[in-house]
């Protein structure tokens, strides 16, 4: 398995304001879908944040992990016992994605892109 990147995601009550700050880190907008947007270094794109809005649900993950194989590594995980808490799917932004819950209690995005 390799993993591509690891990016945290960060719940958001004003993603306007929030861009506005980690733009003052230097970040850019590189992808607005409304209810998340994502931030890139330009000079380092991998170095990335994901801003999103509270999920009255809960589910929403900690931290998304990029990975060349989702369904490999949720094979692996599955055959371990993990505990998935929402199934993989193909989703209409063009990510493949689950999310598993580690020994914590932290919600895991494992993604490929498609």
């Amino acid at each position: 398995m390799t993993i591509r990147r690891v990016v945290p995601d960060v719940r958001s009550a004003d993603i306007g304001a929030s861009t506005k700050f980690y733009g003052l880190l230097g970040f850019e907008e590189v992808m607005n879908h409304g209810w998340v947007v994502g931030l890139a270094s330009p000079s380092n794109p991998t170095a990335q944040v994901l801003l999103t809005d509270a999920d009255p649900s809960g589910l929403q993950p900690d931290m998304s992990v990029e990975v060349s194989d989702v369904d490999a590594v949720h094979a692996v995980l599955v055959d371990q016992g993990a505990d998935i808490v929402y199934a993989i799917r193909d989703e209409p932004w063009g990510v493949r994605r689950f999310f598993v819950r580690d020994p914590d209690g932290h919600i895991v995005n494992v993604l490929t892109h498609r």
